[in-house]
């Protein structure tokens, strides 16, 4: 096998997503817009989209990476509308996407549209999430848009799957689509649940991050697969399992979590990467055999299904935000009543992504028998694409400018650091009365310099919150807490040059060095969250 091509895609996507960085473009957006030029560049190989190797390989880290770092009680807190856009939304985005296409295109049938409107009806969980962590999004807003995320690919895959039945001749029922969602959707759920548990046990027992962090690699996969047996929702089973093992985080050994935060940041860096740059390196692909569809008829089909994809989205957003408020009494006096400006960046976030072109590519050639071809296939491919590149193009260059003209409220930073402030204090208080008890049992007794270390740490702590609060050097520009964690560093620094010189001189070995480095390695890291 020729690795070269997985390489170049990697170190290039990479390289790209590292430039977005340090420009005012999404990375997700110049990821593919570099795919669309290099797809092209002569000497690039041909980058197929295999739905076998996305599904099952590359969209399971994903979400157990966004799910890990979302919170369950926000989610649960807004569990309304997540479930009426990650179900009631894709199920109508199905059924109006499909009748629409229906309208427009001829000869498309109802069942190869209704395949069509399934696939692009998720909103993209890489998508959502790096557009709101890049502009800055409120926090209901991204909670709502993230949890629509994590759940919306089980919906739609599940459409998909009876749509595909029908479209190929297997025959479908209403009465048989409704149990296959039902057992994707409790079955899943159910696998989540089983896995959860005994999972979190192994992690909290394993006593050897290397192994802990080698189980977390294996979490997503395990759990996919386990549900994909019984026909169920594999999203949905990683998404139980991740929200429960994030949840429980706090549990398991410091240096795991170390070591996990920074394996599951690269994995998913190189991942989301990836993906955005292999979107636009379809486009040979999708044009392909257009045949009757190509040119003008082509562009206006595309133009126009995207148009009723965005318009969709928010005929569905509107009505699911304000109809439980006006049917509900509960909900008037529970929630706070919203304004029409978070709905509508909720309905204008709906970015399409991989997912929805991995689905595509997982359309049979041809139909139930083998010999007639499936209508229209190359059709619904290169609509996928236009789709997912035009809401990735359109809505995601949009976003940041219409939520500034929105003037939407983002997150309140002084009121963060002082809730974080006075959990800090609750916990160092809690902290001094643990060690005040210790210290007065005579088998913990300490010197008084060691005793007052630890103190110092707990003061420290206590108080390098309050610190961020302070007012900035008049001659540096630096705020007390970037003075300190620049100090820190030229201190560990000097130490560092001390032990490497001291190894040149084979005063100390390497093995030595290893173990003083990565000592100072972690106070480095301590000092930085501290001044954070």
């Amino acid at each position: 096998m020729d690795v070269m091509p997985l390489l170049l895609l990697v170190a290039g996507s990479a390289a790209v997503a590292a430039a977005a960085r340090r420009t005012p473009v999404p990375a997700p957006l110049l990821l593919v817009a570099a795919g669309l030029v290099f797809s092209y560049v002569p000497g690039v190989p041909e980058y197929t989209l295999d739905p076998d190797v996305v599904l099952p390989l590359v969209l399971p880290p994903l979400l157990h990476s966004a799910a890990t770092d979302s919170s369950y009680l926000d989610l649960r807190a807004q569990l309304r509308p997540v479930a009426l856009l990650s179900v009631g939304y894709v199920l109508f985005a199905t059924f109006a996407v499909g009748w629409a296409a229906y309208e427009i295109v001829p000869d498309l049938s109802l069942t190869g549209a209704l395949v069509l409107g399934a696939v692009i009806a998720p909103p993209d969980a890489v998508a959502a999430t790096a557009v709101a962590r890049r502009v800055g999004l409120p926090s209901r807003i991204t909670t709502i848009l993230q949890g629509e995320s994590l759940v919306n690919d089980a919906t739609a895959i599940t459409a998909y799957r009876v749509a595909l039945a029908a479209a190929v001749g297997e025959g479908a029922s209403w009465a048989g689509g409704i149990g296959e969602f039902l057992l994707a959707a409790v079955g899943g759920v159910a696998v989540g649940l089983v896995l959860m548990v005994p999972i979190h046990w192994l992690r909290t027992h394993l006593k050897e991050p290397l192994l802990q962090n080698t189980l977390s690699l294996l979490i997503p996969f395990v759990a996919y697969a386990a549900a994909e047996q019984f026909h169920a929702s594999g999203v949905l089973a990683v998404v139980v399992v991740a929200l429960f093992l994030g949840h429980r985080a706090w549990e398991v050994d410091f240096a795991t979590r170390l070591q996990e935060d920074a394996v599951w940041k690269m994995v998913a860096f190189v991942l989301e990467s990836s993906v955005f740059a292999l979107i636009g390196l379809q486009l040979p692909v999708v044009l392909k055999d257009l045949g009757e569809y190509e040119g003008v008829r082509a562009v206006w089909y595309a133009v126009a299904v995207f148009l009723v994809v965005v318009v969709s989205r928010f005929v569905w957003v509107y009505p699911a935000t304000f109809l439980p408020r006006l049917l509900s009494a509960r909900i008037r006096e529970r929630e706070d009543n919203p304004t029409w400006k978070g709905p509508f960046v909720i309905a204008w976030a709906g970015m399409r992504g991989v997912v929805s072109l991995a689905i595509a590519f997982s359309i049979p050639e041809t139909l139930h028998g083998g010999e007639e071809p499936f209508p229209g296939r190359n059709l619904i491919l290169f609509l996928t694409f236009t789709t997912v590149i035009g809401t990735l193009v359109v809505q995601g260059v949009t976003l940041p400018p219409l939520i500034r003209v929105l003037k939407l409220p983002g997150r309140d930073a002084q009121a963060e650091t002082l809730a974080e402030a006075n959990a800090q204090a609750q916990a160092s208080r809690a902290a001094e009365r643990r060690l005040d008890e210790l210290l007065s049992d005579e088998r913990n007794s300490l010197p008084e310099p060691l005793a007052d270390r630890l103190r110092s740490v707990l003061e420290r702590r206590r108080n390098a919150v309050w610190e961020r609060l302070g007012q900035v050097n008049p001659i540096t520009g630096e705020t007390v807490d970037d003075t300190y964690r620049r100090l820190s560093r030229e201190m560990i620094g000097a130490e560092r040059a001390v032990f490497v010189k001291l190894r040149d001189g084979r005063y100390i070995d390497d093995e030595m060095l290893r173990t003083l480095l990565r000592r100072l390695d972690l106070e480095e890291a301590a000092a930085y969250r501290e001044a954070a």
